[in-house]
This record gives C-alpha cells, structure tokens and sequence, in this order.
C-alpha cells in the first residue's frame, strides 16, 4: 500500500511539472524594427547628427590650420634653417596629435550623447514589449534582432501588437 502510495504521488506530481511547463508561452520580437520604427528614434537620430556635424565642424578648423602650417613649411622648407625646420616640424606633430586627440574625444562624446537620446527609447520600447507579454501570457520573449532564431511560429511573433500599444503604424 505504501508503495501505490509513492508511486500515486510521483505520477500526480509528473503530471503537474508537466502542465506547469506547458504555460510558460515564449514569444519572439525583433526589437531593433521596433524601436526603428518609433518616431522618437528619427528625433534622436536628427539630433545626434547636428551634434556630430558641430563637433565636426570644430575637426575641420583644426585641421584646416594645420594644411596651412604644411603648405607653408612645403613652400619655406627650403630657405629655412635645420634648427627651424625641427621648430616647424614639431610643431605640425603638435598639431596632428591635437587633431587625433579632438577626433577620439568627438567619438567618445558621439557615443555618449547616442547612448543619452537612445536610453528612453530602449527603455519605452521595453516596458511596452513587457506589457504586452503581460497582457498574453508569454513567460518569456525572445529578442531576434540579431537573426539567431533559428525556429519560431509566426504566431508567437508579438512586434505588431507592441507597435499597436506604441501607436505605431
């Protein structure tokens, strides 16, 4: 009796790990289209343009003056003394290093101001992608972005009804 007991036990348990599993639903969505699609990404991305374009626009004075140092040191080089062509060229370096420097620091400040506008995005886009799994049940989402879903149900791809929460058409 006390084995029937058991064995009653293991399987009523065997069938509720089972049922268990079957709820949690997996869902899949490419996130990248979906915060594409948002109309706050193309602010955003205007945004970081004029950003760019104006640290640009200092990159381009600096190295501006030193086309003008170069010519100048081309066309004087040689009337000017061993000592002065050391100044002139030391002074070039300078400047080649001040410009590689600004350039390294723009891109530092690109990627941190793209990161700054991009930041809600991601996070809107998050919580309506959580919402809508919510609102369906799915224990699980699946971000294919990157196109390493080797298999999935078209059924269980949820950007439309997350584009309709973001009132994106």
């Amino acid at each position: 009796m006390k084995k029937f007991v058991i064995i009653a036990f293991v399987a009523v348990s065997g069938l509720f790990s089972v049922n268990a599993m079957a709820q949690a639903k997996i869902a899949h969505i490419n996130a990248q289209a979906l915060v594409t699609a948002m109309p706050e990404t193309a602010k955003a991305e205007t945004e970081l343009q004029t950003f760019a374009k104006s640290l640009e626009g200092d990159g381009k004075a600096m190295y501006d003056e030193y086309q003008k140092k170069l010519a100048e040191f081309n066309d004087k080089a040689a009337s000017m003394t061993d000592n002065m062509k050391e100044i002139k060229a030391k002074d070039l370096q300078d400047i080649q290093k001040r410009i590689q420097d600004y350039s390294e620091a723009s891109q530092n400040k690109i990627q941190e101001k793209q990161a700054q506008l991009l930041k809600p995005i991601y996070d809107k886009a998050r919580k309506a992608i959580e919402d809508v799994a919510k609102e369906k049940g799915y224990g699980y989402v699946i971000d294919n972005s990157n196109g390493m879903l080797l298999v999935s149900p078209a059924g269980d791809d949820i950007l439309v009804p997350v584009k309709t929460k973001l009132g994106i058409k």
